[in-house]
């Protein structure tokens, strides 16, 4: 991107917390907030304020198969990014005092996540629809795994992760590739790589029923249906399926919910393709008394997508709506860096920008048909917090007592 003026540098390590060990579940996010205490030769403030004189800023995120850690600076700061970057990779201090007091944090940041029916509810729907597989677990871990998790534990999980094999960089800017390349091969010169977590798919059965009791003013309600992988051919339909369900303003459960029947504020789908499963998940908050409509209006757009299908004006608008939006989004050297390392740690290859917007294109109604017939035919994981019991919650049909 010769013309910006700003670089984004980011290094993605292909390691989430469906790679962990259940006894240390967590490790890869509390991994993440160490890196930010110091390294062998800076301190955390020496980082942050090398960072802040950039007028740039550096962060970073856990997700279930990955780790992402970036910075935005300034070209002419790029040499400094690089160094920091690299530094907080491969060098982190790991200092035991700096484990107890981040422990607190994310202790209180769990802690944060309980007290918000709106985040819980998506916890639940995940360790509902994957029981007993790590795609199921809260990525931060829980309150017992990291109380107890060590300082070695963590340095064991660095050691063995955060090596060659499991680290992308990438960048977008005004920026020459081969001494990117260069740059990163010196700073990265050990020949022994490591290796990439194996994984292995859920097969258990989802839980289709999860109700957690609160004393709060609206009932939080998220469904789920198992998708697939992110390797799958039908991921460009299972995606233009979901817009034309709830991810925009013009979605039929958007205009149903809100703007016909005021049943919700937020009500929104949304989709997640991981290795080898995925997941279709609709959220919506509203009072008790409306629950039942609100599941019944849900139901039968369902019902009505997965028998008669979407209209050609639907598609249009839907697909329109997935070319503007990668065009404008990746304007930015942040967006255009974060999908070039996000490609390579998942899929291994990066889909050139005119190629994707022809695979959205070509999506028809007969595949949106097809991708329906696959995911929602299945009745959904229904997962719900608020002033409700269990038998208040009940998917419309459902065969279950």
């Amino acid at each position: 991107m010769p013309a910006a003026r700003s670089i984004a540098l980011g290094c993605w390590v292909a390691v989430g917390n469906r790679d962990e060990p259940e006894s240390v579940a967590g490790a890869s996010h509390f991994c993440e907030h160490l890196l930010f205490k110091g390294t062998a030769s800076r301190s955390a403030r020496e980082i942050a304020e090398l960072v802040d004189a950039t007028g740039g800023d550096m962060n970073a995120y856990t997700t279930k198969e990955y780790t992402a850690f970036y910075l935005r600076v300034p070209a002419s700061d790029f040499p400094l990014a690089l160094d920091i970057l690299c530094d907080v990779i491969s060098s982190p201090a790991l200092r035991e005092n700096d484990v107890e007091s981040e422990r607190d944090v994310i202790l209180e940041e769990l802690h944060l996540q309980l007290d918000e029916p709106d985040d819980l509810v998506h916890t639940e729907l995940s360790a509902a629809l994957f029981p007993g597989h790590a795609l199921g677990w809260e990525i931060l871990g829980t309150a017992d795994t990291i109380g107890s998790m060590s300082a070695d534990a963590i340095r064991s999980f660095h050691a063995e992760w955060y090596r060659p094999a499991n680290l992308v960089f990438a960048a977008a800017g005004p920026i020459e590739h081969g001494a990117f390349v260069a740059a990163i091969a010196a700073a990265f010169p050990s020949s022994d790589g490591g290796q990439a977590p194996e994984r292995v798919a859920p097969i258990t059965p989802p839980v289709l029923h999860r109700v957690v009791p609160r004393k709060v003013e609206s009932v939080h309600v998220a469904l789920g249906w198992r998708a697939f992988g992110h390797h799958d051919p039908d991921r460009h339909a299972l995606a233009v399926l979901n817009q034309i369900l709830g991810a925009g303003m013009s979605s039929r459960l958007f205009q149903e919910i809100r703007e016909e029947r005021g049943l919700a504020y937020s009500v929104f789908s949304s989709v997640a393709t991981y290795e080898d499963a995925g997941v279709l998940s609709i959220y919506a908050g509203t009072a008790k008394a409306k629950v039942r409509e609100l599941l019944d209006v849900v139901r039968d757009q369902i019902a009505e997508i997965s028998s008669t299908g979407v209209t050609d004006h639907e598609l249009r608008v839907a697909k329109g709506a997935f070319a503007g939006s990668t065009v404008i989004n990746l304007e930015d050297t942040g967006n255009r860096m974060a999908r070039l390392a996000t490609s390579i740690t998942l899929r291994n290859m990066v889909t050139p920008i005119d190629a994707y917007l022809r695979a959205i294109d070509a999506v028809d109604r007969p595949a949106l048909v097809r991708v329906a017939a696959r995911v929602l035919e299945a009745e959904p994981t229904l997962a719900a917090v608020g002033p409700v019991r269990d038998r208040d919650i009940r998917w419309p049909g459902a065969s279950r007592p």
